[in-house]
């Protein structure tokens, strides 16, 4: 069996050729897959998004999924070896590669509420009578559509708003109290003062971290400050697979996880298998952002942020502004926006309008209809200059049209 190779040494940035039309045929000569499926790609100036297929994995992450497809290992052991690895390497007790944050969610309440007994793994989604218990708590200001991978389990969810609400609502059908990073600020009870009522009612926390990185600190904290299970995605902020997450924390909960999830087959995890590429390729993924001269990125991202903020307001009408959201998506973002009165167009149209250009261009949602979001910390370095100049056209094309109307 081949041993897996310390893939640390290959850290570093990586390096991409600019997404244009037509690309993998000019550039290398290989086939165009997208093409021949009528398929258009896009520079994606609006983020880590699902549906855009989250971000582009670094060359070392590649090179690492190619490696791991040309050979045969256990997959159990493999986990094993990578699992302990990532604990090492984020300082917490035990880690697992799962098929996405979700995932975690998932197989994180199942090890909560099985432990390591197999009769009552294979019982979960059906908890009524099998002496497990049935609930998990939320804040409703963090109910998002996400819980549902709780609701896999079988678990029943509980949402309370207020510390005295929480106080009373635990009892001895409290399996979890799950909290939801990204919305810390929103919710009556913050992320500290949620934990330390748990840890005093000897209650189970997991927290969704999903989007929290950047920072990379993040990575470290929640597991330090004392959260039992920490869940993130993988293709995010991480560059890793998108079909790959983090399951962090307490090693009795995570071993438990693992007896729910692939290769065993009687259980709710079967359907979330993460394979020998994803596992080693979210590995060397984790290397290589810890490897990462983070303050060098987040510069050249306010640079490229600049560039483009400063070629949109050369149109008359345009306004904006650069928000780094405190929690998720923690990267410096610019609104921009413009009076409907000198640019008659909704942020609908203008995003129709580079979304069918050439190059095509994503970007994302914003407040109202006269405004959108743009990020760069998904471009390609140089795409930034692209996507200015076609922001700057679509822009002045919808003032001229308002103009000889």
């Amino acid at each position: 069996m081949s041993a897996i190779p310390v893939f640390g040494a290959f850290a570093g940035s990586a390096k991409l050729l600019p997404i244009t039309e037509g690309s993998a045929d000019e550039a290398t000569g290989a086939k165009d897959y997208f093409k021949e499926l009528g398929i258009r790609t896009f520079i994606n100036a609006a983020g880590t998004y699902t549906f855009m297929t989250g971000s582009l994995m670094r060359d070392e992450v590649m090179s690492a999924i190619n490696y791991a497809s040309k050979e045969y290992v256990l997959l159990d052991e493999l986990q094993d070896k990578v699992g302990q690895r990532i604990a090492k390497l984020l300082k917490c007790e035990y880690a697992t590669v799962t098929s996405g944050a979700a995932a975690a969610m998932t197989l994180g309440a199942a090890g909560v509420l099985t432990g390591m007994d197999e009769k009552k793994v294979a019982q979960l989604p059906f908890l009524e009578g099998t002496g497990m218990k049935t609930e998990v708590i939320i804040q409703k200001a963090h109910d998002i559509a996400y819980a549902h991978a709780l609701k896999n389990t079988g678990l029943k969810i509980i949402y309370i708003e207020t510390k005295e609400e929480l106080e009373k609502t635990i009892s001895d059908k409290t399996a979890l109290m799950y909290f939801l990073n990204a919305n810390n600020f929103d919710g009556k009870i913050q992320v500290e003062e949620f934990l330390k009522i748990a840890q005093a009612h000897g209650i189970p926390t997991m927290i969704d971290c999903a989007a929290d990185v950047p920072p990379v600190e993040n990575l470290f904290r929640y597991t330090a400050m004392g959260y039992d299970l920490v869940c993130f995605s993988g293709g995010k902020g991480i560059r890793g697979p998108q079909s790959a997450g983090l399951l962090l924390g307490r090693k009795k909960y995570i071993e438990a996880a693992r007896l729910s999830a692939p290769p065993r087959g009687n259980t709710v995890g079967r359907g979330l298998k993460v394979n020998k590429e994803e596992i080693l390729g979210m590995l060397v993924a984790l290397e290589t952002y810890l490897a990462t001269d983070h303050d060098r990125e987040w510069k050249m991202w306010e640079a490229q942020i600049k560039l483009i903020s400063d070629a949109v307001k050369t149109v008359g009408g345009v306004e904006t502004k650069v928000v780094v959201p405190p929690l998720a998506n923690h990267i410096p973002t610019l609104h921009i926006s413009w009076d409907p009165k000198k640019i008659p167009a909704t942020a609908a149209e203008i995003r129709e309008k580079l979304r069918s250009g050439t190059p095509s261009i994503e970007v994302a949602d914003g407040a109202d209809q006269h405004t959108f979001n743009v990020t760069t910390w998904m471009l390609v370095p140089g795409q930034e200059k692209i996507v200015a100049t076609q922001l700057k056209k679509v822009l002045t094309e919808k003032a001229l049209s308002e103009a000889h109307g």
